[in-house]
């Protein structure tokens, strides 16, 4: 089990989760009696291989998949149990999602693509506020196509923390980066993990980032395979790939 059970800063806990496909009459298991708590204001890196269930229990846990079998807690709130429209309401007031690929709009500017988010938050920052943590203020009335990539997935950044999210969820935000440019995202997500104090949890298949996080959790064939904490974060300067 993770560390520190039963700690009151507890944000999210799945027991025994588990994650069925069926194709006809063949039955893939993406995950395996799951346990997991992500704790308040903590950075996890969710290390494995394509196909080891790392990307399954992010989408279960952002409320865009659901579990076929075991128990999935969000505060005192059993997202189990929720219905579509309930289950919607979560994703939208408490995760922030960032991917590989950046998915901005590119007939809005930065501003813009980052205000979609807070014009349907309850407790927004303002789109230019968000930009500014992560160092793109004089970039807000840019379009896509004239940032670099970085810039555009620091927007992407932008957008999922300005609802404020508590759970922040990254699948490989670096990975269509080369690895200066993946150290910068790198360093924008640390940040702004240690400024709002949302619980950020990092995919990656890099073995290299894990001394990044927290806690590292290493998957294998839709189970965990092995759960470490770093005595304390490695530097981004120290980290090659």
């Amino acid at each position: 089990m993770d560390p520190h059970p039963g700690a009151p800063d507890v944000v999210l806990e799945a027991r025994d989760l588990g994650r069925v496909y069926r194709n006809g009459d063949l039955e893939v298991h993406a995950l395996r009696g799951v346990d997991l708590r992500l704790h308040q204001g903590e950075l996890v890196v969710l290390l494995g291989a394509s196909g080891s269930g790392k990307s399954t229990l992010l989408n279960i846990v952002g409320g865009l998949d659901r579990a076929t079998s075991g128990s999935l807690r969000f505060r005192d709130a059993d997202l189990t149990s929720l219905d579509d429209d309930a289950l919607t309401e979560y994703r939208r007031n408490h995760v922030g999602f960032v991917f590989q690929f950046y998915n901005l709009i590119p007939s809005l500017t930065a501003r813009e693509n980052v205000a979609l988010v807070t014009e349907i938050a309850t407790d927004p920052m303002d789109p230019t506020e968000a930009l500014e943590m992560v160092d793109l203020g004089p970039r807000v009335d840019h379009f896509p196509a004239q940032l670099s990539g970085g810039e555009q997935q620091r927007v992407a950044i932008a957008r999922a923390v300005a609802k404020r999210p508590e759970i922040l969820l990254c699948d490989e935000p670096t990975g269509a980066l080369d690895v200066e440019t993946g150290k910068l995202v790198l360093r924008v997500l640390d940040r702004v993990n240690r400024e709002t104090g949302a619980v950020t949890a990092l995919i990656t298949h890099n073995a290299a980032i894990a001394g990044l996080g927290d806690r590292v959790i290493r998957m294998s064939s839709g189970e965990i395979a092995s759960r470490t904490e770093n005595p304390e974060r490695a530097s981004i300067e120290s980290i090659h790939w």
